[in-house]
C-alpha cells in the first residue's frame, strides 16, 4: 500500500518509536467484525462469530471467508457488520434506557444501531445525516435493526440546534473527516487525501461542534469521535472548541484499552488494538440553561390498525400516533414537535391504511419478537430461500403471517391456508 510521503512524516513525528510498529500493522490482515442486536432478543450462537470485542458487550470479530453479510440473520437484523475500533465512541457516550440521545452524523447507521441496543427500545434517539442519499440508506439500516425509538432526520446541524436546544442528555459527533484510519480498509481514502482536505475537515468540524453544543443539555455528555490520525481534525478540534465554548469540561471516563489523551480524549491506533484508527473526546457540559420544546400532538390509532393488531395480539410500546399520508407511525413519548424539520422516518412505521384494510409495513415485521400467526423457517431450508427470493411458501396460515428464520422476525407472508404470498420487499430480495 503506497501512503502519501506528508502523511507518513507527520505520523512518524506523533508515534516516535513505534512508527515501525504502526507501519507493520497495515500489512496484517484486517480484524473485521460484527455487534449482535439484543433488540432481537435471545442472540444465537454464531458459527462464524470468535473473539469477543474487549469494549463493546456485544461486539465479536469474525472469519471474512464466512461472509455473514449473505446470512439470512443479517437480513433479520440480528448483527450489524462494524470495524471494532469505530464501536468505541458509542462505548465512550454510555446512552441509557430512557434518555434523550443525537447522533448528529450518524449514516450509514453502525453507531446510531449501537446507540438503539444500549436503550434498549426506551428513550428518544434523534440520528441526523445531511446527505439525503446516505440519510435513506440510514433510515433503512434503522428498520432492519428493528429500532422503534428513533427518528431520522435530513437536516443541516445548526436547524437542529435551533428547535432542540438544550434538549439531549447525550451527544454524538462521529464527524466527517479526512478517512486516515480507513487507509487500510478503502482505497479510496489514501487517494483523496490531502493536507489541505484536512484543513478543510477540521474547519467543518468545528462549525458541526458549535451545533451540537446547543443540543446538550446542562450535565449532558458529548462524544466527538473521527476516523483519522491528524491532529487538526482531534486534539486541536477539541481545544479550539473549548476555548470558544467554557461551559464544557473534559469528562473522566474508564477506558483502559485505549491510549488517553489530552482534554478528555483517547486515541485507538491499530498496532495497538484488534482494530483500524479513531480519536475520540469526552466532554461534560458543566452550565447552561434546560431547554423547553413542544411535543408532537398524540393522534388516533385508525380502526383498521386495531382490528388489525387485535387478529395477530400486537402490543405497542407507549407512544404516539403519527400519519405521514396514508402511512401510519409510532412514535416515542418525548418526540418533540416535527414542525420545520425533514424527517426521513418517524419512529416505528406501523404500514399504510388503505380504505377498509391495513397493510402492515416491513419495519413493523423486523421490530416484532412474535405474533399470534407465525411460520419460522430454518436458515438454510428450501423455504427460507425461496422466501428471500420472493417466492410463495408452503404454509398453513390464513390472512397476513408473520415470517420469521429460527425465530427471528424477517418480513410478512400472507396465507390462504395453502401457500404463503410473498410481502418480502421487492427492493430487497435475491
Amino acid at each position: 500500500m503506497m501512503l502519501p510521503a506528508e502523511f507518513l512524516q507527520r505520523i512518524q513525528s506523533q508515534l516516535g518509536s513505534e512508527y515501525p510498529k504502526f507501519l507493520h500493522s497495515l500489512e496484517r490482515p484486517r480484524a473485521v467484525a460484527l455487534r449482535v442486536n439484543p433488540l432481537k432478543g435471545d442472540i444465537p450462537q454464531l458459527p462464524f462469530a470468535g473473539d469477543s470485542v474487549p469494549w463493546e458487550t456485544w461486539g465479536y470479530y469474525y472469519d471474512p471467508e464466512a461472509r455473514p453479510g449473505l446470512h439470512p440473520y443479517h437480513e433479520a437484523g440480528v448483527y450489524y457488520l462494524q470495524e471494532a475500533s469505530a464501536m468505541a465512541p458509542v462505548c465512550l457516550l454510555d446512552p441509557q434506557p430512557g434518555e434523550n440521545v443525537c447522533d448528529l452524523c450518524a449514516a450509514p447507521g453502525g453507531k446510531t444501531t449501537q446507540i438503539a441496543a444500549r436503550m434498549g427500545g426506551e428513550g428518544f434517539l434523534l440520528c441526523n445525516e445531511i446527505n439525503p442519499k446516505r440519510a435513506k440508506i440510514l433510515g433503512r439500516n434503522i428498520e432492519r435493526m428493528g429500532v422503534a425509538n428513533a427518528l431520522v432526520t435530513n437536516e443541516h446541524p445548526e436547524n437542529l440546534a435551533k428547535h432542540y436546544p438544550g434538549m439531549f442528555h447525550r451527544v454524538l459527533v462521529d464527524a466527517p473527516c479526512s478517512g486516515e484510519g480507513m487507509f487500510r480498509k478503502e482505497e479510496a481514502a489514501v487517494t483523496d487525501w490531502s493536507q489541505e482536505t484536512v484543513l478543510m475537515c477540521a474547519n467543518r468540524q468545528q462549525e458541526i461542534l458549535r451545533s451540537a453544543a446547543k443540543l446538550v443539555m446542562p450535565g449532558g455528555r458529548l462524544v466527538y469521535s473521527t476516523c483519522t490520525f491528524a491532529p487538526e481534525e482531534n486534539e486541536q478540534v477539541i481545544a479550539a472548541f473549548l476555548q470558544e465554548h467554557p461551559e464544557f469540561a473534559p469528562e473522566r471516563v474508564e477506558a483502559p484499552w485505549f491510549a488517553p489523551g489530552e482534554n478528555g480524549s483517547f486515541r485507538m491506533w491499530p498496532h495497538k488494538l484488534l482494530g483500524e484508527g479513531h480519536f475520540a473526546a469526552v466532554l461534560k457540559k458543566t452550565a447552561g440553561e434546560a431547554g423547553q420544546w413542544d411535543t408532537e400532538p398524540a393522534q388516533k390509532l385508525p380502526r383498521v390498525w386495531q382490528d388489525f393488531a387485535k387478529k395477530l395480539k400486537i402490543e405497542l410500546p407507549a407512544g404516539k400516533t403519527l400519519t405521514f399520508g396514508n402511512s401510519l407511525y409510532w412514535l416515542p413519548p418525548e418526540t418533540p414537535s416535527l414542525r420545520g424539520i425533514k424527517v426521513i422516518r418517524a419512529g416505528l412505521e406501523l404500514g399504510e391504511v388503505k380504505k377498509d384494510r391495513f397493510e402492515p409495513a416491513h419495519a413493523l415485521a423486523l421490530w416484532l419478537k412474535t405474533a399470534a400467526a407465525v411460520e419460522s423457517f430454518p436458515w438454510d431450508s428450501l423455504q427460507m430461500k425461496a422466501y428471500l427470493h420472493g417466492e410463495t411458501v408452503p404454509a398453513s396460515q390464513t390472512g397476513w403471517c408473520l415470517v420469521q428464520v429460527d425465530g427471528y422476525s424477517i418480513g410478512w407472508g400472507k396465507g390462504d391456508g395453502k401457500v404463503l404470498k410473498n410481502h418480502y420487499p421487492k427492493g430487497l430480495r435475491r
